[in-house]
């Protein structure tokens, strides 16, 4: 057997294996949604309520622990208000997702023996905070374990949203192929990477956390050596400058904390990442996006409610920037056709599907199943928010 011939046979076991591990992990979490039995709950045992069939990995580090009882919600699918309400009563945790609101209806209907909350989310902007602070609830989250993944994505949104990816796509769905114009620049992007020496290339950030250096990680290896950020409303400290000029040394760049404005004056692609707050609502409006370079590529990984979609839309239809690469938009998910990002031909618009990987959706439902039963046995909680601030 010759050495291409090896390679294949290994790559095709390769691919074999991971398939055969994705239809083990779908078929253990693909069930019909039923109502779990409501019988007593054992004398000790506390009660945890899930609301997603979260897969195998987590649902067996709940049901390891012998004093807790799981009322779990197993299906795929968010159940319904009503059931949730119902359920709630009495319990000591909630584990939950981005479309189940924690507001205080829930936690009246919980009581006091609720302890913690558990969300499988980084953002936390379905959460009253503010009512889990005044009661003593505590808050989990899943940060770290998805920064890869969106990092990922937010290279890819961009490199599509300069390369005309989504319009040019969609012309061959529409069998356009055959009588697309084959001129010198026709259907021509501004490249993301540098060309040669005497090119630059500046990348600029809104917000600029641990999901931002992940993707400038990515951006490294295209050769740009400026990054400019602006961060929340607090002044930038000792820590934080030193954090910038490892980060820099590391990766070989130049990494600067500037203004607002100056971000979206001197950025070839702007990359939004920042919470979605009354503070950030429409952040990157009509002001922000005019003054942007008609070659720019504007990314949001963050919140649909940090960017004006009107704004933006108008942007790209007169041709303020370039591009734009979403994977949230206001309104999600109640998106359709006529949406006007939806309908601008330059914007690239995906169902916000920034951490969906296998391996990372794997480690978040875990760590959110630790954070949930940690938290109501009164041990540490690997990742927890602090409402105190």
């Amino acid at each position: 057997m010759s050495i291409s011939q090896t390679r294949s046979l290994v790559h095709g076991c390769v691919m074999l294996h991971r398939a055969a591990q994705r239809l083990r992990f779908l078929h253990a979490t693909a069930k019909p949604a039923r109502e779990p039995a409501r019988g007593p709950v054992p004398v000790g045992k506390h009660r945890v309520l899930v609301t997603r069939n979260i897969g195998p990995d987590a649902l067996d580090l709940i049901r390891a622990r012998t004093e807790l009882d799981m009322v779990l919600w197993d299906s795929e699918d968010r159940p319904p208000r009503e059931w949730v309400l119902a359920n709630a009563r009495g319990v000591d945790g909630m584990l939950i997702l981005q479309g189940d609101k924690i507001d205080e209806e829930l936690l009246d209907a919980a009581g006091p023996s609720l302890r913690v909350v558990s969300t499988l989310t980084v953002g936390y902007d379905h959460v009253d905070t503010a009512a889990l602070a005044r009661r003593g609830i505590l808050l989990g989250h899943t940060p770290n374990v998805l920064n890869n993944a969106v990092g990922d994505l937010a290279l890819l949104l961009a490199l599509m949203a300069s390369r005309n990816i989504g319009q040019l796509h969609t012309m061959v769905l529409e069998g356009q192929w055959p009588e697309m114009r084959r001129t010198p620049f026709g259907h021509c992007g501004p490249q993301l990477s540098v060309v040669s020496g005497e090119d630059k290339r500046t990348a600029g950030f809104v917000g600029f956390g641990r999901i931002a250096h992940a993707t400038l990680r990515r951006l490294a290896p295209l050769g740009i050596k400026t990054c400019i950020y602006s961060g929340s409303s607090r002044p930038q400290t000792e820590a934080d400058k030193t954090r910038d000029m490892q980060l820099g040394e590391d990766l070989g760049m130049a990494i600067q904390r500037v203004a607002l404005a100056d971000v979206a004056k001197a950025s070839d692609v702007v990359f939004v990442i920042c919470p979605g707050t009354p503070e950030t609502y429409h952040l990157i409006d009509e002001q922000f996006l005019r003054q942007m370079k008609p070659t720019a590529v504007l990314v949001n990984i963050a919140r649909g409610t940090v960017v004006d979609s009107d704004a933006l839309a108008r942007a790209l239809r007169e041709g303020w920037i370039w591009g734009a690469g979403l994977d949230v938009v206001e309104g999600e998910p109640s998106v359709r056709k006529d949406h006007p990002l939806v309908r601008e031909p330059r914007a690239v618009v995906l169902p916000h599907m920034g951490s969906a990987t296998l391996e990372t959706r794997i480690a978040m439902t875990k760590l959110a199943a630790t954070n949930v039963v940690n938290g109501v046995l009164g041990l540490p909680m690997p990742a927890h928010v602090d409402l105190t601030r």
